[in-house]
């Protein structure tokens, strides 16, 4: 007899509907799966023959074929355990087939028959549902995550026992009930911007960098707050959107990064990985291929501290994906696309020291040294990152204050408000992207257009600096970013102002470290 279960295999983030066919018949014992399934796929046989024979099924007695189909995309993964036994017991005519046709089976299944909770099931239920797929069962370790889905009715099972019983009529999976609203409240952390003492133009940099969605670059002597204030910049972001929400937690689910008790993402996410961190490790890989870092930090904050002890391909592999947004990994046998638009922040030293400037002589890099230090990040990166800034070492004085500087929710309220404002510009059509920091030559020329003294400092500071078409549209953006901080329609002169102080690598404004500035050295 034959039968046919749903499940859904992922390529990237991608869902794809797979149909298991499976055929039985009487003869001498033997379990052929097809369909290109990978080596996860491929032990299915194993783990679904010791879970039948725990429901006092034998499959020795019987010749099983099954296909994957469509038979010629790969299939990885132990998701296909559930959606093979349950094929394989209808074509045994132990399980009714009147709704199988119309349920998604998602699961691995334990030599005892026990679900286990698998990778990627919200991105899943997502396509299935999309698909026009009504029902779902999945693991109840993965119940968590299934609640972000709406419009399917979705059941959770602990064994194939349990589903079994339900496809048969003689009890019924609980359900997976709808996740509630996300909170707008304030975000619970355990840091906070007051707890940093002075930098106060790194401070105004965050600032920018939250609200129109900058990359930052902080350059300093060791101690100087770079690591401090990168750990800061989530809690001055707004509360994600439920479609961010949804789709981080995509994320994390494909990567396997989540527990069985969490559901939608509430807190946008930080990663900081260690300065040997490989190109796959950063950008993603493997097979089949899995979100990297920047992948990980999608919506939310990616710090590479050290950036210039990176690996060269880990640099170069940056341009890409920081201008467009997403991240393509090709292999030979897949290939899939992430998104890849988080808030970079990179910390770097002055030199192989980190001492370049010091008042007391501490650095003992000659000036070549310093040069091919600093030329280990290539002009076209430095480019691509928008605000550019010279930490100075914090004074005693600062260190010892015991006034707080401001909360990350004042902060926070004026980045939301700012953040608000690139929405209902988008929303109304005058821009083309809901974030200032990629808005188009034709966007700025609607939303940030040029008076005359404007026009005049911008010819100004191009010739004088030599600064490139890229630096020049990233001017316009960041003083978008300023004057939507201040609540003004109209990008003024001085709104450029403070946009060019805030790229102070573009103009050399470290002199104080006495050697050459990366605009130079690269």
């Amino acid at each position: 007899m034959q039968a046919t279960t749903i499940t859904v295999t992922l390529e990237g983030l991608a869902a794809q509907v797979v149909r298991v066919e499976v055929d039985s018949g009487r003869g001498l014992s033997s379990f052929h799966l097809v369909g290109l399934p990978e080596a996860a796929v491929r032990e299915s046989r194993v783990r679904v023959k010791a879970a039948l024979s725990k429901l006092d099924v034998d499959l020795n007695e019987y010749v099983i074929t099954i296909n994957l189909a469509p038979a010629d995309v790969r299939k990885a993964g132990s998701a296909f355990d559930l959606a093979i036994a349950v094929a394989s017991l209808a074509a045994l005519e132990q399980v009714k087939d009147d709704a199988l046709a119309s349920t998604v089976l998602l699961g691995e299944l334990s030599i005892t028959g026990e679900l286990r909770p698998v990778r990627g099931v919200l991105p899943a239920l997502l396509g299935a549902r999309d698909a026009g797929f009504e029902r779902a069962i999945v693991p109840a370790g993965n119940g968590a995550e299934a609640q972000a889905v709406g419009g399917i009715d979705l059941r959770v099972a602990e064994t194939l026992g349990e589903v079994v019983a339900h496809l048969n009529g003689a009890s019924e999976l609980p359900v997976a009930t709808s996740v509630a609203p996300l909170a707008r409240g304030e975000l619970d952390s355990l840091v906070d911007l007051s707890e940093v003492r002075g930098q106060h133009a790194a401070r105004t940099a965050l600032e920018i960098a939250a609200a129109g969605e900058h990359n930052l670059l902080m350059m300093g002597q060791p101690g100087a707050g770079k690591t401090m204030l990168a750990r800061r910049l989530p809690t001055i972001m707004p509360p994600m959107t439920d479609e961010e929400a949804l789709t981080v937690t995509c994320i994390h689910s494909v990567a396997g990064l989540l527990r069985s008790d969490d559901g939608l993402a509430r807190q946008r996410p930080f990663r900081a990985p260690h300065h040997t961190v490989s190109p796959a490790g950063l950008l993603g890989g493997g097979a089949p291929p899995r979100p990297g870092e920047i992948t990980l930090a999608h919506h939310g904050v990616l710090f590479l501290d050290e950036l210039l002890e990176l690996q060269r391909p880990v640099l170069e592999g940056l341009r890409q994906p920081l201008e467009d947004g997403t991240v393509t990994i090709c292999r030979a046998k897949a290939r899939a696309t992430f998104p890849a638009r988080p808030l970079l922040i990179a910390a770097v030293n002055p030199c192989p020291c980190g001492y370049a400037g010091d008042e007391r002589n501490r650095c003992s890099c000659s000036a070549a040294r310093i040069r091919s230090y600093r030329s280990r990040l290539s002009g076209p990166l430095l480019d691509r990152i928008d605000l550019q800034l010279v930490l100075p070492p914090v004074s005693l004085d600062e260190l010892q204050s015991t006034q707080p500087g401001e909360s990350s929710a004042a902060v926070r309220q004026r980045v939301t408000a700012a953040r608000q404002r690139q929405l209902d510009r988008a929303a109304a059509g005058e821009a083309s992207a809901p974030q200032n920091a990629t808005l188009t030559q034709l966007d700025l020329d609607r939303v940030a257009r040029l008076d005359r003294p404007s026009r005049q400092l911008l010819r100004r500071v191009v010739q004088k600096y030599g600064l490139s078409a890229r630096s020049y549209i990233r001017l316009r953006r960041i003083a978008r970013t300023v004057a939507d901080l201040e609540g003004s329609e109209a990008v003024e002169e001085h709104h450029f102002l403070q946009a060019f102080a805030v790229r102070s690598l573009d103009h050399d404004a470290s002199p104080s470290l006495g050697s050459p500035s990366f605009s130079q050295a690269s």
